[in-house]
């Protein structure tokens, strides 16, 4: 089943809509649409061409509401879902664009790895925009796809490339109804990996990914991620720690220690650096701090820095 929650998206759902035609998988396959409350003519589009994918084979099935106000993209994947019938699941965007072999290769890994959320490499539209990100995303090892889900702002795996079993996605549970600014994809994410979900990336670029100001991520706080992000932090690796040191004594060192929970804080040894101004000061007061006398953390040179280390910085922006 291809799932597919569409939102005002009348101007992409043409190149859209193609690329599921062109698929060459020779199995049985199937459309599953939600629109959630689209005001264009997103719901026209879609019924044109269910005529010409019913030619082919590939059934429609169609629902949604008029609701002045859309559910969000969570509520809408998961309606796509509930309403479809295949073994598994094919997840697109209604702005992006899929290879003709996406559903042939992706299946055949999925079949072989029944326990995986598999994903794919894509190219970027337009051209060159986003581009160290687009780096990012096709040229994580397997090692790194699990390594770097402390360090990305979302899936390492990306949402819009995932292809998985049924019943893995419904062992999972469904996607976060919170609406706009809820990354739905993010937490979905987290939940797999709590349930021991395996990771893959084909090497193959089989989705074109649009880059554009209506795309929902962009409603979704960067503090929102950063929240997500630590907490997830603290579940999987912190607590497992009875002390740590914060790489980086500047400003997103500090800011991570006001995020962590008092007890991961508490393990918080020393921040380490190579400024010598910080250094030289000698320790980070935490002023925000209801003890008395307030935490003070010692700040040292990294070579007089223990491990276990989190390093703390921030790229450039610009992603």
């Amino acid at each position: 089943s291809i799932i597919l929650p569409v939102h005002n998206a009348a101007c992409w759902l043409d190149d859209s809509l193609g690329s599921v035609l062109e698929q060459d998988f020779q199995g049985s396959m199937e459309l599953s649409v939600f629109n959630d409350a689209s005001q264009d003519d997103s719901l026209a589009v879609i019924e044109r061409w269910t005529v010409r994918l019913q030619r082919r084979g590939i059934p429609t099935v169609l629902s949604g509401h008029r609701s002045p106000q859309p559910r969000g993209v969570g509520y809408a994947k998961n309606q796509a879902v509930a309403q479809s019938q295949g073994r598994y699941l094919c997840f697109l965007d209604a702005d992006d664009i899929m290879s003709p072999q996406r559903v042939s290769l992706q299946h055949h890994a999925a079949l072989q790895h029944p326990d995986c959320i598999v994903g794919c490499q894509v190219r970027r539209l337009p051209e060159g925009s986003t581009e160290r990100y687009t780096r990012w995303i096709n040229s994580l090892t397997q090692e790194q796809l699990l390594t770097q889900v402390y360090t990305s702002h979302g899936p390492t795996v990306i949402m819009p490339t995932w292809f998985c079993g049924r019943s893995w996605f419904e062992h999972v549970g469904k996607f976060d109804e919170g609406g706009r600014g809820v990354p739905e994809d993010l937490l979905f994410f987290y939940a797999s990996l709590r349930r021991g979900v395996g990771l893959l990336r084909l090497d193959h670029c089989l989705l074109t990914y649009r880059h554009h100001p209506q795309a929902a991520s962009l409603a979704v706080h960067e503090e929102t991620i950063w929240s997500l992000r630590v907490g997830f932090l603290q579940e999987r690796v912190l607590s497992q720690w009875d002390s740590f040191t914060i790489w980086n004594a500047g400003k997103q060192g500090r800011k991570l220690y006001r995020s962590l929970s008092p007890a991961c804080r508490s393990k918080v040894v020393a921040f380490c650096d190579i400024d010598e101004k910080k250094i030289e000061k000698g320790y980070y007061t935490y002023e925000d701090s209801e003890q008395r006398p307030k935490p003070r953390i010692p700040v040292r040179h990294f070579r007089d820095a223990s491990p276990p280390f989190i390093i703390c910085v921030k790229l450039v922006s610009g992603l």
